[in-house]
């Protein structure tokens, strides 16, 4: 059944996008949420029949890529509600700004089919205009005493510098980053509302890292002269959206990590004010691998901002006795596992300053001391991260056994490794294709009947003969020959000979595909975003 539909102009040819599943997953503020479960692209007209071939071809790359982004994970909508709007911000709309239809409420950031409802505005198709987030809502109802208490974490993802985990790294020149993910922790119970926003993003400076077969590619900082300026802007974004802005920078002092740190560090001095503040703490330091509850040490550093800053709390009347006045900022490199492992603490000590606040516990009581409650919490953040990290990275969290469990285990660093595997397997040969498929449906790139078409489809020089399937099977293939040529060795000498120049052209071309490794892997072909 059809939800509802937005359309796509691309050169001559348009295409709807069409909500054909929904489910609801819970509510938001006392309205219904629905998830997405399956979206169809289907075109509007047949005009491909009669197109130039090179157009037809084309076309068929861009429908190709509309069949990608059909598999786009972690959309929501409500028909009733704007959940691009924090329940502070959605409280402090003015009510003529209530009386607007939903996607003139909506935040820009946070509007995945922003770009995809302009055609339907400039034909003034209201009914059919509803935002989509793309993130994460989890929930979860407990029972402490005679109290119900209601649980909810929502993640919105903003749409400015969207991709994938290598090929949408750092800022922007505006300070827009990658990765960047608004958190709203929201308790309800006995007529009040607590909330508590948190966000997570790449490190602001202009830098890449750009896969070529290796484990890690190197990271690099692209005009570094405009390090202070480009964080800056992201920063003083930041504070005229959540106010008081702490950024806690989770990567690692040493390495390629290390100075990354070392230029966001140099380039936050040039924002750290009385409300701007910037603290590193160097995660795999001092928690390692299976040591996180000495997180406790980073809580004791920025306790006394969380308490200053405060949360948004409605009465029961839904008259607005506290606001949220800053927010924290946590990074680490991908914004992913550390983030999520350290984003949770500080949503569980949030969670407990409310819940004292509302009588539920007492002045020594805490979120662990409930095994039910405190389960369930655990689960709600680790599906939190697992969903943030498909998005990006194409495989759920790294660590999330912590989240979900409070301890580290045999079974969580076991998968740890195979998602660390599908992250190195996915960023080198898929993600090219998904982020152009990203950018096409974000409107990044976009095809028009005087644009020169052929140059995003065609490759030269290496690249038009680099196979990285069929460059491994022809060096496994050469190890084979080389191996079976040893064997004969004894019977005849010669074989010695062939097996050296089988081993040697196989090491050959393997040194070769090291030395090109970029050419071989997926990449984007469509659009190189704005510095």
């Amino acid at each position: 059944m059809v939800k509802f539909l937005w359309k796509f102009v691309y050169s001559r040819w348009s295409y709807l996008l069409v909500i054909t599943e929904r489910e609801c997953v819970g509510s938001y503020l006392g309205h219904p949420i629905f998830k997405v479960s399956s979206m169809k692209v289907f075109p509007c007209d047949h005009s491909l029949k009669n197109s130039p071939a090179e157009q037809k071809k084309m076309e068929t790359e861009f429908s190709g890529l509309l069949s990608v982004a059909e598999k786009t994970p972690g959309l929501y909508f409500s028909y009733d509600v704007n959940i691009t709007l924090s329940a502070q911000r959605l409280h402090d709309l003015g009510d003529e700004s209530k009386l607007l239809p939903l996607w003139r409420q909506a935040d820009p950031r946070f509007l995945w089919n922003n770009y995809m409802l302009e055609v339907l505005i400039d034909h003034k198709l209201d009914p059919y205009l509803l935002p989509l987030v793309q993130g994460s809502f989890n929930h979860f109802q407990a029972a402490i005493g005679k109290d119900i208490i209601d649980v909810t974490l929502i993640a919105r993802r903003c749409t400015r510098r969207t991709g994938t985990r290598m090929w949408r790294r750092g800022a922007d020149s505006d300070g827009f980053v990658a990765n960047f993910v608004e958190s709203e922790q929201i308790v309800q119970l006995n007529g009040h509302t607590a909330s508590f926003v948190q966000v997570r993003g790449s490190i602001p400076l202009m830098w890449d890292q750009i896969v070529d077969l290796t484990y890690k590619p190197k990271f690099e900082i692209v005009r570094l002269e405009e390090a202070p300026r480009v964080a800056e802007r992201h920063i003083l974004d930041l504070r005229k959206k959540y106010g008081n802005v702490l950024a806690v920078d989770l990567v690692n002092k040493h390495g390629g990590e290390g100075r990354l740190c070392e230029k966001f560090a140099n380039a936050m001095q040039h924002v750290v004010s009385d409300d701007v503040r910037y603290l590193h703490f160097d995660f795999h330091q001092i928690c390692g691998h299976v040591h996180f509850e000495r997180l406790s040490i980073l809580y004791d550093q920025i306790e006394n901002f969380l308490i200053k800053n405060r949360y948004f709390l409605l009465n029961e009347k839904r008259e607005k006795v506290e606001v949220q006045l800053g927010v924290v900022r946590t990074n680490c490199i991908d914004c992913l596992d550390r983030t999520n492992v350290t984003q949770s603490m500080l949503g569980r000590k949030m969670l407990e300053f409310q819940l004292r606040r509302l009588g539920i516990f007492d002045a020594e009581e805490t979120i662990s001391t409930h095994p039910n409650f405190d389960e369930s919490f655990k689960i709600l953040w680790a599906n939190h991260g697992d969903d943030i990290s498909i998005q990006y990275s194409g495989t759920p969290a790294l660590k999330g056994d912590f989240v979900r469990y409070g301890q580290r285990t045999i079974q969580g660093i076991l998968k740890d490794g195979w998602n660390a595997l599908m992250r190195y397997y996915l960023n080198n040969f898929c993600d090219g294709t998904k982020q152009d498929a990203i950018d096409l449906l974000q409107g990044h790139f976009i095809v028009s009947v005087s644009r020169d078409m052929t140059p995003t489809s065609q490759k030269g020089g290496i690249e038009a003969i680099a196979s990285f399937p069929l460059a491994l099977s022809v060096i496994m293939t050469g190890f084979f020959f080389a191996f079976m040529s040893l064997r004969r060795v004894r019977s005849d000498f010669w074989q010695l000979l062939f097996s050296i120049l089988w081993a040697g052209g196989s090491l050959a071309i393997a040194a070769f595909v090291k030395a090109n490794g970029r050419v071989f892997c997926n990449r984007p072909r469509l659009h190189q975003p704005r510095r």
